[in-house]
C-alpha cells in the first residue's frame, strides 16, 4: 500500500508528538518531587508515591486509550486528551500549595498523605497523556501486519522522550528556572501538540 504525502505528514506529526508527550510526562514526574518536597520531604517514600502514581496513571491511560480506539480513533481524539492535560498543568502552579497544605494539615505527612498528594498532582494529566500511545498505534497501523512494528516505534519514540524529559528537567531546567515556570512551559508544549493534532483532516486516515 503506497504511502501518500498526507499520510507521511500525519505519521511525522504523531511521532513528533509522541516524543514531546513522553518528554513532558517524565519531566513532570521529576518536577512533582519539587512540589511535594516542602510538605512531604524528598525521601524514598515520596519517590515511591510519585513512581506508583505515574505507573497507575499510565495503566489507566493505556486501558482507556485501548477502549477509545474502538470508538473514536482520530488525531483530534488524542488532541482533546492532550489539551485537557495542558489545562490541568497550567492550573498546577496556583493550586499546588493550597492543596498540599490542606492534605498536610488534614492527614499529616505519612505514606497515605504522600500518595494522596502525588495523586492530586499527577494522576489526571498523566492518565490523559497515557491514552496517547494506544490511539496513535491504531491511527498509524494501516493493516494488521503493521501493528507490531508501529507499536514498537510509537512506544520506542515515547520512551526516548521520557529519557530526554527526565534528564533535561533534572539537570537543565530545574537548576535554571523555577518549578512553576517549567510547569507552564510543559503546558505550552502540550497545547502546541494538541493544536497540531487538530489540523489533520479525517480524510487522511482513509
Amino acid at each position: 500500500m503506497a504511502l501518500t504525502k498526507s499520510w507521511l505528514v500525519l505519521s511525522l506529526l504523531v511521532y513528533s508528538c509522541a516524543f514531546l508527550v513522553g518528554c513532558v510526562l517524565m519531566g513532570f514526574e521529576m518536577l512533582g518531587s519539587r512540589y511535594l518536597f516542602p510538605y512531604f520531604g524528598g525521601g524514598i517514600g515520596t519517590w515511591a508515591s510519585l513512581i506508583s502514581t505515574v505507573l497507575c496513571a499510565l495503566a489507566i491511560g493505556y486501558f482507556a486509550g485501548s477502549s477509545i480506539v474502538a470508538r473514536h480513533p482520530s488525531p483530534r481524539t488524542i488532541a482533546v486528551s492532550i489539551v485537557i492535560a495542558a489545562a490541568y498543568l497550567a492550573g498546577v502552579p496556583a493550586a499546588a500549595d493550597p492543596v498540599m497544605s490542606r492534605i498536610l494539615s488534614a492527614i499529616g505527612d505519612g505514606a497515605w498523605a504522600t500518595l494522596l498528594a502525588s495523586t492530586a498532582l499527577l494522576l489526571v494529566p498523566l492518565t490523559l497523556l497515557g491514552t496517547f500511545s494506544p490511539i496513535a498505534v491504531s491511527l498509524l497501523a494501516r493493516k494488521a501486519d503493521d501493528a507490531g512494528r508501529v507499536a514498537g516505534l510509537v512506544y520506542g519514540v515515547s520512551t526516548i522522550g521520557n529519557v530526554v524529559g527526565t534528564l533535561l528537567t533534572t539537570f537543565t531546567l530545574i537548576p535554571t528556572i523555577g518549578s512553576r515556570a517549567i510547569t507552564y512551559i510543559f503546558a505550552v508544549v502540550l497545547a502546541a501538540c494538541a493544536a497540531a493534532l487538530f489540523l489533520p483532516s479525517p480524510k487522511q486516515l482513509s
